[in-house]
């Protein structure tokens, strides 16, 4: 399968299932020594280096990487604003010789009224296979109930010539649940795809557990699709995680 074929497959693959635990490497810049008689300040810039390896990178229940593993790195450079750019990495299966993504991300967080609400653009970028790029407008939604999270995600595609001149809507809920006195958390997702890459409204779920165990974050959770005209790529599996913080 081509890689322009696969992706446009994958997507039609509800919700991000392969539960990719990340470790990120935070580090603010140095602010300015105080001057007696002022208050500490901190630079309003901070950079998080990002990384990664799962068994399998599954995006909206389909595997990317042909269900072998995956190394995904990334930094994210953040203004106390709530606006930060990112840059994400994966390998991939091969796509017409193509063997990396590359998704970069500009967007604004911000608390609302309880809420914590977010804004972004992705451009799912392809070295080497161009006619696969494409670009998706993202907003979610996240609030707080009792000790766990529940938050939503509304993805839409506009139309583009690589992928088909059709545009595609993604829609996913999303939730965590720490374990009481355990390093445990439980998280699920279900989503729903229709339009360039969607099957006729697909879905998928998952459901996981993560833990920090050492200076490690391991996790491990059950992805499973429907609507996907019989794709193995999108067959349930169970996917696992690893990370650590330098």
């Amino acid at each position: 399968m081509t890689k322009s074929a696969q992706k446009l497959a994958s997507l039609a693959f509800i919700g991000s299932c392969a539960f990719s635990i990340s470790a990120a490497f935070a580090q603010t810049m140095p602010s300015t020594a105080p001057v007696e008689g002022t208050t500490e300040t901190t630079d309003p810039v901070s950079i998080d280096f990002t990384l990664s390896a799962v068994s399998d990178y599954r995006f909206r229940g389909l595997s990317l990487s042909n269900k072998d593993p995956a190394f995904q790195p990334s930094i994210t450079v953040t203004h106390e604003s709530g606006f930060y750019a990112s840059v994400w990495g994966s390998n991939i299966a091969d796509n017409g010789g193509d063997k990396v993504e590359v998704d970069l991300t500009v967007g604004v967080s911000k608390e609302i009224g309880g809420f914590t609400a977010g804004a972004l653009a992705v451009y799912y970028l392809y070295p080497g296979a161009g006619d696969t790029n494409y670009v998706e407008l993202q907003a979610s939604a996240s609030h707080g109930i009792g000790p766990g999270t529940i938050g939503i995600l509304f993805a839409y595609a506009p139309k583009q010539a690589n992928i088909g001149d059709v545009s595609n809507t993604y829609i996913a809920v999303n939730g965590s649940l720490p374990i009481p006195s355990t390093p445990l958390t439980l998280t699920g997702s279900f989503g729903i795809e229709d339009g360039a890459f969607g099957a006729d409204n697909k879905n998928d779920w998952s459901v996981g557990i993560s833990a920090d165990i050492k200076g490690f974050t391991v996790g491990a959770s059950y992805v499973d699709t429907s609507r996907t005209g019989g794709n193995p790529l999108g067959s349930a599996a169970a996917v696992f995680s690893i990370s650590k913080t330098f």
